[in-house]
């Protein structure tokens, strides 16, 4: 059946802005709000009562609706989860609805089959210099429609994987905040810190380009994990690093931004790697340490970059009796729990898809 035959509306968001207000609770997602299967609201916007009112009229989010990005990066996906904030939430044009008429097709059994068919979808976008999925496309997708039950059994196995996988998504945020709060017991709530020294970057660790030839077009379906400037997003068939270390985000709209990177691992082309290279400070010091583009001297307005001239000039705190290598003894285990679940999460997607 066509999608427009199982569906009550399918249609996209506001045709302009709103206003924004912090704190009114009431949300308006764009396409970058929605990755990773879910709806990211650490980053949304928050608009005013009367302009959510006013959209929402047209679009009535709902829980079990799936949310499909259509303009620019298209085909990114989220189903709409019973959550208070479903319900004050409205979005952009770039973000089109499907509200699944659930007489007819159970709505998880729908968002795990439109997302297998993925690319098909995306090659419906036309346009040259930015891609759109015309609505009219969309309605028309053809999709098979076994009977209810059936749907709701693949639907409960799919969703159950994907509910692990947002659980240990939610395990590593709370590592990397307990980590947070031993680093701010330790080092920022010290009251002898004033007595503690500073050396430049360069002076206590190893720290170089990525690899400048290799770009997000090398990236294979398995391998080893690669980091860009957006972040752990790809695999390499091999690795250039065994050790822990630490990625920047050196150019580009996330320019400051780091990642901790353990095993093996290779970065590339827009990033610079570093390590320690001191016995006085752990690698797990120097990513808290430089957590927070805010710390990293940006250049540049259009394109912000970090140069490693710059980097490795950036002054860090180095704490006596060995604190900062006390830190890291004290942090590997829940940066490792972390790597753990991020590896499973890999195995299970794996098996979902």
């Amino acid at each position: 059946m066509k999608l427009s035959e199982i569906c009550i509306n399918i249609t996209d968001g506001k045709h302009g802005d709103c206003s924004n207000q912090f704190g009114s609770g009431y949300y308006f997602l764009s396409a970058k709000d929605i990755h990773d299967r879910i709806l990211d609201y650490s980053t949304v916007r928050e608009i005013t009562k009367g302009d959510f009112l006013e959209t929402h009229r047209r679009t009535n989010l709902e829980p079990g609706d799936i949310l499909l990005t259509n303009s620019g990066t298209i085909g990114r996906m989220a189903i709409a989860r019973d959550d208070e904030r479903t319900r004050r939430t409205t979005f952009q044009k770039s973000v089109a609805i499907i509200k699944p008429n659930k007489v007819l097709v159970n709505s998880e059994f729908l968002y795990y089959y439109l997302l297998s068919k993925n690319s098909e979808i995306v090659e419906l976008a036309g346009g040259t210099t930015q891609k759109n999925l015309l609505l009219g496309d969309l309605r028309c997708f053809e999709i098979p429609l076994p009977p209810l039950p059936e749907q709701r059994a693949v639907a409960e196995v799919l969703s159950s994987l994907d509910d692990k996988i947002e659980l240990n998504r939610r395990m590593n945020r709370t590592l990397e905040q307990l980590a947070q709060a031993i680093y701010k017991h330790m080092f920022v709530d010290n009251p002898e810190r004033e007595g503690w020294g500073t050396k430049r970057l360069g002076e206590i660790a190893d720290v170089n380009w990525g690899d400048t030839n290799t770009t997000k077009a090398s990236y294979v379906t398995d391998g080893f994990i690669a980091f860009s400037a957006k972040g752990p997003d790809g695999y390499l068939p091999y690795y250039d690093f065994n050790v822990t270390g630490v990625v920047l985000s050196a150019i580009g709209a996330n320019s400051g931004m780091t990642w901790l990177a353990q095993g093996k691992w290779s970065c590339i082309k827009n990033t610079i790697r570093f390590w320690s290279t001191s016995e006085e400070v752990s690698t797990e010091y120097l990513v808290m340490a430089t957590f927070g583009n805010e710390k990293w001297p940006l250049r540049g307005s259009a394109q912000p970059f970090i140069s490693q001239t710059d980097a490795r000039n950036m002054l860090i705190n180095v704490p006596e009796k060995g604190l900062a290598k006390k830190f890291g003894d004290l942090v590997n285990p829940l940066f490792s729990q972390m790597d753990h679940n991020t590896e499973q999460n890999k195995v299970l997607a794996e098996l979902r898809d």
